[in-house]
């Protein structure tokens, strides 16, 4: 048989062999996206429920299919690892609102969006907060299931931060904190009578300030002294603008 010529077998088989080296050229395993290594998010709230309210369309530009860490997939995985709830009433919702990755060419977006809504026991809504970022990328794409993880990955990063500082913006008042250990627990009086405001005294047993003759008034806080309030730490770190200081 002349050279350059196929037999009708090598043809039929010829396809196969290119989408095998494609496959194989694309081969690359990409690890889940876990946020479970963050601190966690605890709310003041009996239940935490995740609601999908972005459905991708699966048709051009839509991309979201080609990832292999689909954005639906990965906001899920940042609700369940982040948020919990430390309350015995109240709920909180999750949604994902937006979910998007759309290709033009060689021009991939991203945009993603969610929201934390609290609610009442009787529905009312009692506070909300809602987190957005976007990203684009431009030029050649050799793997665009490699281009899609990498963007996924990186906006889920800023998904987290900008998250966390929009909880603690709109929702603080339903974020519990931990106590700082140097804080000494303030107890009631052994007479049943309400604790006195302020921090506890400086032996820390609790004790109740003896009484004073007239009106009582708080002596001025002294920084550095006992009465001073302890600020327990803050999951957050905030922009130096918006970091909380002691009072004025």
């Amino acid at each position: 048989m002349p050279a350059g010529f196929l037999t009708r077998r090598s043809a039929m088989l010829l396809p196969l062999a290119l989408a095998a080296c494609a496959s194989q050229g694309d081969d690359q395993a990409f690890e889940p996206l876990r946020f479970n290594y963050l601190p966690p998010i605890q709310l003041n709230v009996a239940a935490i429920q995740i609601e999908q309210r972005f459905v991708p369309s699966g048709v051009a530009p839509d991309v979201s299919g080609e990832d292999p860490e689909p954005p639906i997939a990965a906001l899920r995985a940042m609700a369940n690892d982040r948020l919990q709830a430390f309350g015995t009433a109240n709920r909180a919702v999750f949604a994902i609102l937006d979910a998007t990755l759309a290709r033009d060419n060689d021009v991939v977006r991203g945009s993603f969006a969610v929201s934390l809504t609290v609610y009442g026991d009787d529905g009312n809504q009692l506070g909300f907060a809602e987190a957005r970022v976007e990203s684009r990328h431009s030029g050649r794409v050799d793997s665009l299931r490699a281009v899609l993880y990498d963007m996924t990955k990186s906006m889920m990063n800023d998904m987290n931060v900008e998250f966390e500082y929009q909880i603690h913006r709109n929702l603080k008042n339903w974020m519990t904190a931990p106590v700082a250990p140097d804080t000494p627990v303030q107890q009631a009086p052994l007479d049943g009578s309400a604790p006195p405001p302020g921090p506890a005294p400086a032996d820390g047993f609790g004790a109740a300030p003896p009484p004073q003759a007239g009106p009582a008034e708080a002596p001025p806080a002294v920084p550095g002294s006992a009465t001073t309030p302890a600020y327990p730490p803050s999951y957050l770190q905030l922009p130096p603008d918006q970091t909380p200081g002691p009072p004025q």
